[in-house]
């Protein structure tokens, strides 16, 4: 994971580990108006495929905000029209709050301290009825979990989030990056759905035919599933990559539990399995592929 805000083309982090920041070269080389370069390492070795999901915030144009009181130090870029925002900032070890600058409430909030070794923090509007009391964590299967030191049990606002004294997300002098996401209609969607413990799966609306769907078990232990259609063009879905996994190449099981559909305006599990469709409850990230209006059923 590569940001402007950070640096783009030396500081890296890896969703799937607790590790903090790493210097690094000739992963990204440049970006440009209309793409990026891409060096040598690790992100292009001959004869590979990839994949990659790119946001625009802001073009690295910053602003700030000085340390008031508890609440911190630092800046954000921010594409209101797309929903999403990159925060930096360096805690106080105290709660406090800091703006976002999308102008609307955040329904994702992805969290890491990016000097030390601490879990990924993630905040996610449908995670439980009071997600605001909840963690969840990036890098790990681990069911969500109580915690009012992350988010200091106070629902973000259109302007404002708020972080507890959680040293992963706000131990003083350490500095931290957020990305946050506004849902927009047409555009994104996040929200949660129950499990039916059949093949013929729950129709979770999206009101778009989805690019991107990340789909993660919440009351219970499991991975965080990311399907594309760019891996998957056509139905059924069968490929997808674990977010907080490290192994190679892309999981597929035709069969099994990777199995759904990309349908006009929703998404469809196919399978029963406990990752996608057991009868549990699940929190999802889904991305459009083009806008509703132009959209095509598969």
């Amino acid at each position: 994971m590569f940001d402007s805000s950070r640096g783009i083309t030396t500081k890296i982090l890896y969703p799937h580990i607790a590790n903090a920041e790493a210097t690094v070269s000739n992963r990204v080389q440049s970006v440009n108006s209309d793409g990026y370069v891409i060096g040598p390492e690790d992100s292009n070795s001959d004869g590979e495929t990839y994949v990659g999901w790119s946001w625009k915030a802001n073009g690295g144009s910053r602003t700030t905000n000085a340390e008031v009181g508890n609440n911190p130090a630092g800046g954000y870029q921010a594409n209101t029209t797309a929903g999403f925002s990159i925060v930096d900032y360096t805690g106080t070890g105290a709660a406090g709050t800091m703006a976002h600058g999308l102008g609307a409430v955040p329904s994702l909030i992805i969290i890491k301290n990016r000097d030390e070794a601490d879990s990924w923090a993630v905040y996610h509007s449908a995670n439980t009825s009071a997600p605001e009391t909840e963690v969840i964590n990036l890098q790990s299967t681990d069911a969500t979990s109580d915690s009012d030191t992350r988010w200091n049990d106070t629902v973000p606002t259109s302007t404002l989030v708020t972080f507890g004294n959680n040293a992963a997300v706000n131990a003083d002098t350490k500095t931290y990056v957020a990305y946050c996401f506004a849902e927009k209609q047409g555009y994104s969607k996040f929200g949660s759905y129950t499990g039916n413990g059949d093949a013929n799966g729950t129709f979770v609306y999206t009101g778009f035919r989805p690019a991107l769907v990340i789909i993660k078990p919440s009351s219970r232990g499991g991975h965080w599933m990311m399907a594309n259609s760019e891996s998957n063009p056509f139905n059924i879905v069968d490929k997808v990559i674990f977010a907080n996994g490290s192994a190679a190449g892309e999981y597929t099981d035709p069969a099994a539990d990777c199995k759904k559909d990309f349908l006009s305006n929703v998404f469809k599990p196919r399978t029963a399995d406990d990752n996608t469709n057991d009868d549990e409850t699940y929190i999802y990230l889904a991305f459009a592929e083009t806008p509703f209006k132009y959209s095509n059923a598969k």
